[in-house]
């Protein structure tokens, strides 16, 4: 197994008040809330974060977009990638960026092609739509969503892998000219991945032969990760007819490692209760959902299987759903092998910051985490994976 530290990089320094006076910490909330100076130091304590993961040997680290939103602080992950670049040894995944909310998808396109190839080849690339609160941050229609997003990919793969000049002439994207320089390192391309909410749409297009891209579930309720994964299995066996492998999943969670169970849920029950109760689910439905996003299919299994992350949560509720994994070493390693077993994804995305949680618990954190926990779970492998059997009847 590959495991990585993921950051959203928050505004941590919130006041939890808001809730009362704003219906969202996505594009409403006020600017004058973010303090430059806090800022500052958030951000290069988050990168310091990210290095010592790298440090004490996490496969990659991992950073994602968001706007308009003091849930993650990272309008532009190619800058924080741009940053870790010359500084981190193992792989370094944008998960992801939003090649359709552009105008141009190719200058995201030239700027993952340079990252990539400054680090010799240690990008991974995310294929997002972005959540529904981006679009209105872009002003865009999010009824062209799925179609913008589909678009986009093809002209950036087909922009890294094609000798240029060609021309692009597509529903939303028209281009003269596409002729990338530079070209990316890694051969076709760097390696890409798709994050999604569950949309039905989505796991078509992430597990079709062409593409056999890399399915990454967030931090949602253990049995919504397995559903979800599972669709995605069967749409390649069902509908493509092939057998999706353990290293086409993946599966993102907070973690937070101390001494005791006891002492783990009382070290972070505030701050994942702040990013759960603040920072995340008060965007209305509307926002993040908004009409056209999403076929009325895959919105009401959407909404069905994460509905109970909105709303008042505790931290013992988040435990007990599976959306976070909270104990002792020896309970973090045992839920990661029962999740293993269920689900068989072979990249675990490790969120040890989250919410509020302070700078000398984030590095202990790490720190037990990368000494306790990272070394056996390393060693889950296909040969552990007995969750899911495939429907072998269709084929017959």
């Amino acid at each position: 197994m590959k495991v990585m530290s993921f950051h959203l990089m928050p505004y941590a320094d919130i006041d939890p008040g808001i809730r009362e006076t704003y219906r969202s910490a996505w594009v409403v909330l006020p600017n004058d809330h973010f303090d430059p100076v806090v800022g500052h130091r958030l951000y290069n304590r988050y990168l310091d974060e990210l290095e010592l993961a790298d440090e004490l040997g996490f496969d990659g680290v991992c950073i994602n977009e968001h706007h308009q939103s003091a849930y993650g602080l990272m309008p532009s992950p190619v800058v924080m990638a741009s940053a870790l670049a010359r500084r981190t040894k193992g792989r370094i995944a944008i998960l992801g960026n939003a090649f359709c909310l552009r105008e141009n998808p190719l200058t995201l396109a030239e700027e993952h092609a340079m990252i990539d190839v400054i680090t010799g080849g240690r990008l991974i690339s995310g294929f997002v739509r972005g959540v529904g609160t981006e679009y209105f941050s872009f002003g865009a229609n999010p009824v062209h969503s799925l179609e913008r997003h589909k678009e986009a990919a093809d002209l950036v793969v087909r922009a890294w892998t094609e000798t240029g000049p060609f021309s692009y002439e597509g529903k939303h994207y028209h281009l003269e000219y596409v002729n990338l320089w530079p070209r990316p390192f890694q051969q076709p391309h760097p390696p890409i991945w798709c994050p999604s909410q569950g949309s039905r749409e989505t796991i078509e297009w992430a597990a079709h032969p062409d593409r056999k891209y890399v399915y990454l579930q967030t931090y949602s309720p253990a049995e919504a990760v397995a559903k979800y994964l599972d669709m995605y299995r069967e749409t390649a066996w069902r509908q493509y007819g092939y057998e999706a492998s353990s290293s086409q999943i993946a599966w993102c969670a907070p973690v937070y490692v101390a001494e005791t169970d006891e002492q783990a849920i009382n070290e972070a029950r505030a701050h994942i209760e702040l990013m759960f109760n603040v920072l995340l689910p008060k965007a209305s439905e509307l926002m993040f959902f908004p009409p056209g996003y999403m076929s009325p299919e895959s919105l009401n299994h959407v909404l069905t299987m994460k509905a109970k992350n909105r709303g008042s949560v505790t931290i013992e509720s988040l435990i007990e759903r599976g959306i976070i994994l909270c104990g002792s070493p020896d309970t973090v390693r045992r839920a990661i092998t029962e999740r293993h077993h269920r689900m068989g994804f072979s990249q675990l995305l490790c969120m040890l910051m989250f919410g509020s949680l302070p700078p000398d618990l984030t590095e202990k954190n790490i720190r037990l985490f990368a000494s306790e926990v990272l070394p056996a779970i390393r060693e889950l492998g296909d040969k552990d994976y007995r969750g899911f059997d495939l429907p072998r009847e269709a084929a017959e």
